[in-house]
């Protein structure tokens, strides 16, 4: 290597350019915080093998195989001009953006001769999908490789070439009926190198002998998908209507849970009888339940109730997700999905044990779920309105852009499917809210929905078969109204409500009377109310509170004496244990709740009674989770940096090599707390002449530091002036000053050392 050329990846770092600096810290961001004291201590990070890691992660196939053409190279560096000719299937513009790529994330360095960090080698252990060297693997190679590989039979030139080809570890077949399989033959010929009892490797040697004149492989270059193409419009509208279906399911969903809280399993999740009777209430299927139970979790509207409470129950989170606007309702729902740690698609499928792992059943949790989940809807987002990638095609190309994490895109068609059915795409096309969702969250997602989804009406249409028929979404006071005077029979983008017996009972079971519920029909309903729906209050208002049920543990009581007895001679109320105390009561020594309970079942009306003989009605308060942020765990990786941080941070880095330059010159020193003409007078300069200088500091608590300062004023023993590294102005006593000497000094001292 020329003298002068840099010599370590330190050293190119001191080469690159503010801006070079800037973009490595941006396409590294976990090597900037907190932000590296100098070049040194940058190149140290960026040689910890989790960076390393991640970094390498996000390449695509086209850069990875640059840069093995550098791991493979026999000497420690390849010419960047010879590049091109080593990858000659490859385009020259394609191979110019992967080095430029590598060099910016300094998974390469060097300018005309490129160079792999060693961490980068270790981290890459099969580069080109070549095993190890054959001295590494202690394996002898055969003295004439090509004639012995010309003489193998067609079985075992097959294993070879199947392990040349992209990855070269394999198993090892037992032996068939005392006869050596073909790779256990390579073995003995020592072409394949045992790694443990059931694996081979082949060497690298024998790989690139087979590969011939593409040592390399053949080139990875990018798929081209086939483009679906929708109209957008119409792609909004469908968007708009699955987000309106699935909005109206999890309400439901969480009405139902709401009125009936379900168990919480030992070992977590919620049971599959819960599961089934919500399906059955709701009449959808088990998928969709686990489907609207998890999206609610998600985005934090159920949750457990509490250490003595073991239900999952709407939290209060629910209570105000209800009452917003439709547009905002589906970004929160939207958000959630998107940045939950749980795989939705995993509910129902087997675990190790060959159990099915139930719904909000802590298996689902993936700490890569999100990334999973935003990787492919950017992919999405890259095409024009109206455009995108079936499942399929997806996956290809999204192979393709993280091949090192290919093994973790079997969800994405199920997660491709969940986007669609939640209106954030159709057929594999984002929608507008989809992409306002990927660009700025639940604000972009609310934004970009809000004028597709129609405003909420206030009003129903009475029918004369006693069903209220909702002409789009209903505004939240009379949504919550409708849940307990009528029953859901389907939903949709018009949600149809049965009026019965039992909606009626339980209206008046929480304190509404007859009237009550003739003048909301009348006043909610847009259509004349029809006579049979008054019928059916009336009847049934008539009925409610003939019998009345106590406490003893419970009595009942009724002036129809003919009616107390025939309830007490009912076979059908045997369960409530009833006895006649006198001619107008009964008792139990069960509970109010329970004979309640079993004489509603047997067909009966009661109502609950206070101490004071007053009808007693439900309180019109609902349990409620306490809840927690929606999603669950944040995204998986360092957050990014902004454009200042970016620059204050490479100024950072500037302002600690130039103190540790300076530190390599002759600086003022002094003992603290005594204060030398020599330390004024290089004081006095920097701040008459406007010279960063670099301190030696320390502080009220005896911790020593450097850094560099540029000065603004010197007065009374106290030196004002802004700290580059930390990026604020700072006050320093001239007493704790351990050393100090100007920057341009130490630039100037560096400069003429060789």
């Amino acid at each position: 290597m020329p003298a002068d050329l840099p010599a370590t990846l330190a050293a190119w770092l001191r080469t690159r350019s503010d801006e070079q600096l800037g973009a490595l810290l941006a396409t590294r961001p976990d090597v900037a915080r907190p932000a590296p004291s100098d070049v040194v201590a940058l190149a140290t990070r960026l040689a910890v093998p989790v960076s390393v890691d991640r970094a390498l992660d996000e390449l695509d196939a086209a850069t990875l195989q640059a840069l093995d053409t550098v791991l493979l190279s026999p000497t420690d560096g390849v010419a960047r001009a010879d590049l091109p000719e080593l990858l000659p299937d490859v385009p020259a513009d394609v191979v110019a953006d992967a080095v430029q790529t590598l060099t910016t994330r300094a998974l390469l360095w060097g300018d005309d001769e490129l160079h792999a960090p060693d961490q980068v080698r270790r981290s890459v252990r099969y580069p080109a999908g070549l095993g190890r060297r054959a001295v590494d693997l202690r394996v002898p190679l055969p003295r004439d490789l090509p004639a012995v590989l010309a003489a193998l039979e067609d079985e075992e030139r097959a294993v070879l070439e199947r392990l040349a080809a992209d990855r070269p570890v394999g198993h090892l077949p037992d032996s068939n009926g005392g006869s050596l399989t073909p790779a256990r033959r390579l073995l003995q010929q020592g072409l394949l190198a045992r790694i443990d009892a059931i694996n081979v490797e082949l060497p690298r040697e024998i790989g690139l002998a087979l590969r011939g004149d593409r040592p390399y492989g053949p080139a990875r270059v990018r798929p081209e998908p086939e483009i679906t193409r929708r109209d957008p419009a119409s792609v909004d509208q469908q968007a708009a209507g699955a987000a309106l279906e699935v909005i109206g399911r999890v309400s439901d969903v969480l009405t139902a849970l709401e009125e009936e809280p379900a168990g919480l399993l030992r070992s977590g999740g919620l049971g599959v009888r819960d599961q089934k009777r919500l399906a059955r209430d709701l009449r959808i299927s088990e998928t969709d339940v686990a489907f609207l139970v998890e999206l609610a979790h998600a985005a934090g509207l159920v949750d457990v109730g509490g250490a003595h409470r073991d239900e999952w129950l709407p939290t209060r989170g629910y209570d105000v997700w209800r009452e917003q606007d439709l547009p905002d309702r589906w970004a929160a729902l939207a958000e959630g999905w998107l940045t939950s740690v749980r795989l939705i698609s995993l509910v129902g499928q087997r675990d190790v044990a060959g159990k099915a792992v139930n719904v909000l059943a802590p298996d689902v949790v993936r700490q890569t779920a999100p990334a999973l989940r935003r990787s492919a809807l950017a992919v999405l987002a890259e095409y024009p309105p109206g455009t995108g990638l079936r499942a399929d095609e997806l996956v290809e190309l999204l192979r393709w852009r993280t091949p090192r994490r290919a093994d973790r895109l079997a969800p994405v068609p199920a997660l491709l499917a969940e986007a669609e059915r939640l209106g954030v795409a159709v057929a594999g096309v984002l929608g507008t809210g989809g992409r306002g969702l990927l660009r700025d969250g639940a604000d972009g997602a609310a934004d970009g929905m809000r004028r597709l989804l129609p405003a909420p009406v206030d009003h129903v249409l009475a029918q004369p078969d006693l069903s209220l028929i909702a002409p789009g979404p209903l505004v939240a006071e009379l949504a919550g109204v409708l849940a307990v005077v009528a029953d859901v029979e389907s939903s949709g983008g018009a949600t149809v409500y049965r009026v019965t017996d039992g909606s009626v009972r339980r209206a008046l079971d929480n304190g509404w009377s007859a009237t009550d519920l003739h003048d909301f029909f009348t006043r909610a309903s847009r259509t004349p109310v029809p006579q049979a729906l008054d019928y059916l209050v009336d009847d049934v208002a008539r009925q409610h509170g003939r019998l009345r049920v106590g406490a003893i543990e419970s009595y009942v009581r009724s002036d129809d004496h003919g009616l107390l007895s025939q309830v007490v001679n009912d076979r059908r109320t045997a369960n409530a244990e009833l006895r006649r105390l006198a001619p107008g009561v009964l008792v139990s020594g069960l509970a109010a709740d329970e004979v309640l309970s079993v004489l509603r079942a047997a067909g009966y009306a009661p109502a609950g009674e206070s101490a004071g003989g007053a009808v007693l009605t439900r309180p019109p308060a609902r349990p409620r989770a306490v809840g927690r942020r929606p999603g669950g765990a944040p995204v998986a990786g360092p957050r990014p940096l902004a454009p200042d941080d970016l620059a204050a941070t490479v100024r950072e880095i500037r302002a600690g090599d130039a103190a540790l330059a300076a530190r390599r010159t002759d600086p003022v020193r002094q003992i603290p707390g005594v204060t030398t003409a020599n330390t004024l007078e290089v004081l006095s300069r920097a701040v008459r002449e406007g010279l960063p200088v670099w301190l030696g500091y320390v502080d009220a608590q005896g911790s020593g530091s450097q850094r560099v300062v540029q000065p603004v004023s010197l007065v009374g023993g106290f030196l004002q002036g802004f700290d580059e590294g930390r990026g604020e102005s700072r006050t320093f006593a001239v007493h704790r000053i351990t050393s100090v000497a100007v920057v341009e000094d130490a630039e100037e001292g560096r400069a003429a050392t060789p």
